[in-house]
């Protein structure tokens, strides 16, 4: 029997799944006592490794999905303006506090452990979207990859790990729904399929041991530099809303069907269209464009040298489809509150 109390559904058994309020508490997860953080997603949560194919990811790529312990183990996350699609730390370093600082750093010397197998420009799978590059991890071989290198290698070789202790992180869908924006299908229908394939791919995850999930919802993608000057969007929100509901849908289900784990979905998209409405209250001046010379080296002192009239800092957008810096460590904040028990 589920039932609603303060934007959770908490399941008798004790499962929880915490949908919808971004303010709302998980239910009997204790994010104090996690060790490690296991991300997989996209650009927006993707972070350079030393290992990993520059600009792209932590580790490896379509064409290098192997790698021995020693490998992984020795990866470090790499921290400068290019190191993430956001010029700065983005939203899982802020909220493991794990490789927020220049320079390299080993995710085995952070209180919460990183082991980040995101991959910039990944859509769900190759069966709807194809890949933005022949080298791209889709998040379906994101998780094949870390079934047969990435948990091996932790849970074997890495002092401490347990899979009670960590926490599974997933943001996907972004790249789906622009790259789809156009097709012509029943959107409601398609973004089913798509979200089937993305939890069959969380059952390998399940079958592996690991019960705390943690999913983000879209962003509103409908408000974009680029689509903010559009009289029709695309995606636009409508599209927006059906994805996150069929997300929502299968989380809650995935929940249901396993009474045993922690399913919590954070509602990113509300989160962040808050910011876009008010943004003085962080910090922000602009939420409709971005600095033309954002990926210029001297871009955080001679902004104005690129006709920028304030800092990256105080724009929403970084480009013309990523978040600033600013904006990951203010989600981070706020998806760290609502984690804490």
């Amino acid at each position: 029997m589920l039932l609603l109390a303060t934007s959770i559904l908490a399941i008798a058994s004790g499962t929880t799944f915490a949908r919808a309020g971004p303010l709302s508490r998980p239910a009997k997860f204790d994010w104090s006592s996690t060790k490690a953080l296991v991300a997989f997603g996209d650009s927006y949560t993707y972070v350079q490794g030393t290992h990993g194919h520059q600009n792209f990811s932590f580790i490896g790529d379509q064409f290098n999905l192997a790698y021995d312990a020693e490998t992984l183990l020795s990866n470090k996350i790499v921290q400068n303006q290019t190191a993430t699609a956001e010029g700065g730390p983005n939203w899982v370093e802020y909220l493991t506090n794990c490789g927020v600082h220049k320079g390299l750093t080993s995710p085995q010397h952070c209180k919460k452990q990183l082991w980040d197998f995101a991959f910039a420009g990944a859509d769900i799978s190759t069966e709807y979207t194809p890949l933005h590059h022949n080298f791209t991890v889709s998040l379906v071989d994101q998780i094949n990859q870390f079934k047969q290198y990435g948990h091996p290698a932790l849970q074997h070789n890495l002092p401490g790990f347990k899979q009670d202790k960590t926490l599974i992180a997933l943001w996907i869908g972004i790249n789906d729904i622009n790259d789809s924006a156009k097709y012509a299908v029943d959107f409601p229908a398609f973004y089913k399929n798509l979200t089937d394939t993305l939890f069959t791919s969380v059952e390998t995850l399940y079958s592996m041991g690991y019960r705390s999930y943690l999913f983000m919802n879209l962003p509103p993608l409908d408000r974009t530099p680029g689509n903010q000057a559009k009289s029709n969007p695309s995606p636009n929100a409508t599209q927006v809303g059906w994805y996150n509901a069929a997300l929502a849908d299968h989380a809650a289900a995935f929940a249901e069907k396993h009474k045993g784990a922690q399913v919590m979905l954070f509602d990113a998209h509300t989160r962040l269209a808050a910011m876009l409405d008010e943004p003085r209250k962080y910090g922000i001046v602009n939420t409709t464009n971005f600095c033309a010379g954002y990926d210029q080296p001297d871009i955080a002192v001679e902004y104005e040298k690129y006709g920028c009239p304030t800092s990256l800092g105080r724009y929403f957008w970084f480009n013309s489809g990523h978040m600033t810096s600013h904006v990951h460590e203010v989600l981070a904040w706020e998806v760290e509150r609502w984690l804490q028990v």
